[in-house]
């Protein structure tokens, strides 16, 4: 039998934490609820889990600083923040806190299990390929690590963020295929809203200013469609 695996989960509201934590364990989930994100970082390290759900507004310690301390810990680790928020910035703030896909609330319990299982797919799959490489891949004349984000060529480094790090190995994980632009949207930002679009514009001209210096490397623009990522 399979290990279960575990999700931290931290949310104020009581009734709503109930019915989320036990739909994730209807589903086989391990599920370790917190109400306030003061213990958030002890729990985490103490439970292992391998996926957080946080909710944004908590008392005493909010779910942006909270997620801050959960990657500054553990870079690798799978955050999905729930808040009532809508604003543009409160989303952008979110990412930027290290979270990896942001649900407003009410939400749909099927699409936040839809949600967390996709990142939990990615998660063990981009584990699994810096096991197999000792964390280090090559992109050509690049070496690229996996654990870092450092792109690295003539001896000269580029640290990428964590959305290009994130961009980049959709694109190495379907290299020669077609991502599509729809797809990356809905993994990278949760949504293909026209906002997050054009954010998507601005990642992929960086990333193919960072490679610019194999020109065998190309992301290559299917208008209307997505992209492929071609190495010669």
């Amino acid at each position: 039998m399979s290990q279960k695996r575990k999700i931290l989960y931290v949310e104020d509201e009581p009734f709503l934490g109930k019915i989320v934590k036990e739909s994730l364990e209807s589903r086989g989930f391990l599920v370790r609820m917190l109400t306030d994100g003061m213990d958030a970082l002890h729990e985490f390290r103490a439970f292992q889990p391998d996926i957080c759900v946080l909710d944004i507004m908590l008392p005493t310690k909010d779910g942006y600083t909270v997620g801050q301390e959960i990657k500054a810990d553990t870079p690798e680790m799978p955050i999905i923040f729930l808040t009532a928020k809508s604003q543009t910035e409160d989303v952008l703030k979110g990412f930027q806190s290290g979270g990896n896909d942001y649900m407003r609330k009410p939400f749909s319990l099927e699409e936040l299990i839809v949600r967390i299982e996709n990142l939990l797919e990615l998660t063990q799959s981009k584990s699994l390929k810096k096991k197999e490489n000792g964390g280090a891949v090559s992109i050509g004349k690049y070496s690229y690590d996996l654990i870092k984000y450092e792109l690295i060529i003539d001896d000269q480094i580029r640290k990428l963020s964590h959305r290009e790090a994130e961009l980049l190995r959709l694109f190495l994980e379907n290299q020669e295929g077609i991502v599509e632009r729809k797809f990356i949207l809905k993994t990278l930002w949760g949504d293909d809203s026209f906002f997050n679009s054009r954010n998507l514009d601005v990642y992929i001209t960086k990333l193919r200013g960072y490679l610019k210096k194999d020109p065998g490397i190309q992301i290559i623009t299917l208008k209307g469609v997505g992209y492929r990522f071609v190495i010669d």
